[in-house]
């Protein structure tokens, strides 16, 4: 079964039919802005594995000076995608998106370099990497 996912109005409506490659929480400075926290926890996908049901027309794609683009709902302004989603080969989909029931962990930390002196990094013993783990 594709995992479902959608934005906090309900107006988009995404699935996404493979499974997540890879899970990470990601502390690098654009996500803990676009996110108000410490950052976001992303899984990995192909992008070709995710279809819109409905809302297309409400995504809106940001793209920083520095960085991927981040795809949020309009009307909500739930963080849906970020990776450069729908231009990339693979993109990131937000956890915090996902309705039914994904049981997978985040393996990393990335861009763990960002952390804010005011930031504490939980003792989970996921490895730890400055940049993007590969």
């Amino acid at each position: 079964m594709p995992m479902q996912g959608s934005c906090l109005c309900g107006g988009v409506r995404f699935e996404i039919a493979e499974p997540f490659i890879t899970v990470s929480h990601c502390h690098c400075t654009n996500c803990k802005r676009i996110s108000g926290g410490v950052g976001t926890t992303s899984g990995r996908t192909r992008t070709e594995s995710i279809k819109i049901l409905e809302g297309e027309d409400l995504l809106r794609p940001y793209t920083p000076d520095e960085g991927s683009a981040k795809t949020f709902c309009s009307v909500c302004g739930s963080n849906l995608f970020g990776g450069g989603w729908p231009e990339t080969e693979l993109c990131s989909v937000r956890l915090t998106a996902i309705d039914s029931g994904f049981d997978g962990k985040p393996e990393a930390h990335i861009f763990v370099r960002s952390v804010a002196p005011w930031e504490t990094l939980p003792e989970d013993g996921l490895p730890r990497y400055d940049v993007r783990a590969t």
